[in-house]
């Protein structure tokens, strides 16, 4: 896998103190730092040449010093139904990713991809199929909320880690994007507004509540026990779910955010009046929610969606054990919205341009 060594060339990685530091080693005085910074970060400069307040010298020192990460558009999407918009972007090694916009009355909320395809291997997402290519460099996450509010026009409010990829397998990466997104120097997106899906890096998921972020943690769960979990996630032959849920736990004890669980209802597997007394029994006492998940179907896999009054009745009966739920719901189904699939039919096409891709919705 290749890795990027972002703080050594990435400026739009850099910390404002990182930035002021590097722009003083290079002679110009420290306030220039902060022009710069703006540029980036507040202005949504494509490229250097847009920072006219800067001197033209200057700027040709930060072209041959330092990488600037601006992603291209390949390809957007917008539904007919709901208006959600999905983004396909190209990096400057020509690995593509994906993103989508979401209009909410709340505001604007964008999903983001962490890393280029996925190793966790779950059973039911497109993410994965493929595997990993590489990790994200924080540039390269926050370019794309940027390059989204730069083509809208619209302010972006909301955030999730969402997209393809895990977000705490590429810990540092996301660390380091979170703090840059929510800095009053820059787009300062609440934390409080910001989610981060995992499905379930035990250590990590503890080093994170140490930081001590505003962040809601929302972990893929999907399976009301240890075996049916090992069903369609591989990563439970790793972490007992026992051990999961008290990191989870720590979660909640450290940040006092309350825990979000994500449970994809998979018809005929994971989606039984006893699958849904199991989990009631598995969080019980706990500070959290839950958001029921109909399954994307995707032409790999034979998983289908639970009938309409099965995830009904899976979600009264969690009601009634006192459990706070919602039914998340489907956005984006006739622009391939869910989770890898507008990427997925991207490199399909152009490796055979005979082969098309499912639809299906996050």
């Amino acid at each position: 896998m290749k890795e990027i060594n972002f703080i050594s060339s990435d400026i739009k990685s850099f910390t404002l103190e990182e930035l002021t530091e590097e722009v003083v080693s290079l002679g110009e005085k420290p306030y220039r730092a902060k022009q710069l910074y703006q540029w980036m970060h507040q202005k949504l400069a494509r490229s250097y040449d847009e920072m006219t307040n800067l001197p033209k010298a200057f700027r040709e020192t930060l072209r041959e010093h330092y990488e600037y990460t601006s992603l291209l558009p390949v390809e957007r999407r917008v539904s007919k139904i709901d208006g959600t918009e999905k983004y396909l972007f190209g990096l400057n090694d020509g690995n593509v990713i994906e993103s989508v916009l979401m209009r909410y009355r709340f505001g604007n909320s964008v999903c983001i991809s962490s890393q280029v395809g996925c190793r966790m291997g779950c059973r039911f997402c497109a993410s994965t199929i493929g595997g990993l290519t590489r990790n994200l460099s924080p540039s390269e996450m926050l370019d794309q909320v940027y390059s989204i509010q730069r083509m809208t026009g619209e302010r972006v409010s909301h955030l999730v880690v969402m997209g393809t990829g895990e977000p705490l397998d590429n810990y540092d990466s996301l660390l380091r994007f979170l703090r840059l997104l929510s800095d009053e120097n820059g787009l300062n997106i609440s934390q409080r507004n910001i989610t981060v899906s995992t499905c379930g890096l035990v250590e990590n998921i503890r080093k994170l509540a140490e930081e001590k972020l505003q962040i809601t943690l929302a972990l893929s769960l999907h399976a009301s026990s240890q075996e049916k979990r090992k069903e369609l996630m591989p990563v439970a032959y790793r972490y007992e779910l026992a051990d999961v849920l008290d990191a989870c736990r720590y979660y909640f004890e450290q940040t006092g955010r309350r825990m979000t669980f994500e449970y994809s209802l998979v018809g005929g597997v994971n989606d039984s009046q006893e699958d849904a007394e199991r989990l009631a029994g598995l969080l019980k006492g706990m500070n959290c929610h839950i958001n029921l998940i109909p399954v994307n179907p995707i032409r790999e896999r034979d998983f289908v969606q639970s009938d309409r009054q099965v995830i009904e009745a899976f979600k009264n009966k969690l009601e009634k054990y006192g459990i706070n739920v919602t039914i998340r719901r489907e956005m984006g189904r006739d622009i391939a919205g869910a989770c890898g699939q507008l990427r997925k039919g991207y490199l399909s096409r152009t490796k055979d341009p005979a082969q098309e891709t499912s639809d299906g919705s996050a």
